[in-house]
């Protein structure tokens, strides 16, 4: 048995065995895209009143897509799906999302008010 620890500071000096670093990093998360030209809607229409940014016009693999969609709304820090080849982000992030999509090398183009 391990002696009973009584304070966060004993917690601490815990050292574990076989936690040694890996060798070998993980490969750089993002994605490569090829440079497509973009849509940014912002539509409330059949949501309830709820506002929602709209990416259309990727062309690419699910994977690629869904890879795309990941970034965005990590990068705003927010939920969506997608749904029939289109990005839904939650809320109205349009001009922070055609930032970073000028920044990832992609025309946009911003549609509607």
């Amino acid at each position: 048995m391990t002696k009973k620890l009584n304070s966060l500071e004993a917690l601490a000096n815990i050292q574990f065995e076989n936690l040694a670093p890996d060798s070998d990093p993980l490969p750089d998360s993002k994605p490569d895209f090829s440079a497509q030209e973009l849509e940014a809607h912002f539509s409330t229409k059949g949501r309830a009143g709820k506002t929602v940014t709209l990416i259309k016009g990727f062309e690419g693999s699910e994977e690629e897509l869904k890879a795309l969609a990941k970034q965005l709304k990590k990068a705003v820090g927010v939920g969506g799906s997608i749904k029939n080849g289109e990005i839904i982000i939650q809320g109205n992030y349009r001009d922070q999302l055609m930032a970073l999509l000028l920044e990832m090398g992609h025309r946009v183009k911003r549609i509607g008010g």
